[in-house]
């Protein structure tokens, strides 16, 4: 049978492929509830074009999906975010952004599949939404940095309030975020990886 390509075929853009050099790869999951700025992260800090699956919300979202407090959102991720970004020569991170739907939560199985750790994203206008997410992830013994994304109008509290308020461990960093931004994005995975590496070589308690 004659096949005939009318385009050719176009590998991998040069930004886009791996370098030579690195040698370790670390998977890392983006969580949190609904609309505080999973997609905005992994968009902002990826080096690569990152790979979406935004729909946009339609009248069968209504009643189901909470929008008090973003009102304004137009699309939702429906399956995840994929995202990465080298943090040194030898060291790439893949980033996988987690839908906030808990209607979508049965896809967490298969992107925690294989992760060493996440970062909780969270909005301090709806502190109630990030407590299953990660009571889940406490279910599931995976490790965690929070986060607290910069929403303009947003409170502002104390580490100490955010804490008691979500029952945060004290050895768990709780760090401030601008999702918007590449530096605050980069610097909230690099939190994450030193405390990681933390617990790795953290002396066990002797018995």
């Amino acid at each position: 049978m004659d096949f005939r390509i009318s385009e050719p075929v176009v590998g991998p853009r040069s930004e886009d492929v791996l370098p030579h050099t690195v040698n370790s790869a670390v998977k890392i999951v983006v969580v949190g509830g609904f609309g505080v700025g999973k997609t905005t992260l992994v968009g902002s800090v990826s080096e690569i074009r990152p790979l979406t699956t935004e729909e946009t919300m339609t009248q069968a979202s209504a009643g189901v999906d909470d929008l008090a407090g973003i009102e304004r959102k137009t699309e939702t991720t429906v399956a995840m975010d994929f995202g990465r970004i080298t943090l040194s020569e030898e060291l790439v991170l893949y980033l996988f952004g987690t839908p906030g739907q808990q209607r979508f939560w049965f896809l967490w199985n298969g992107l925690f599949q294989g992760s060493l750790g996440a970062v909780v994203l969270i909005d301090t206008r709806r502190l109630e939404d990030s407590f299953d997410v990660m009571e889940r992830l406490e279910e599931r013994g995976t490790p965690f940095v929070v986060a607290l994304n910069a929403f303009p109008d947003a409170p502002s509290y104390p580490e100490s309030e955010i804490r008691t308020a979500l029952d945060i461990p004290e050895a768990v960093p709780v760090i401030d975020c601008d999702a918007r931004d590449r530096t605050s994005s980069r610097d909230t995975l690099l939190t994450l990886i030193r405390y990681l590496h933390a617990l790795t070589t953290k002396t066990p308690e002797p018995r």
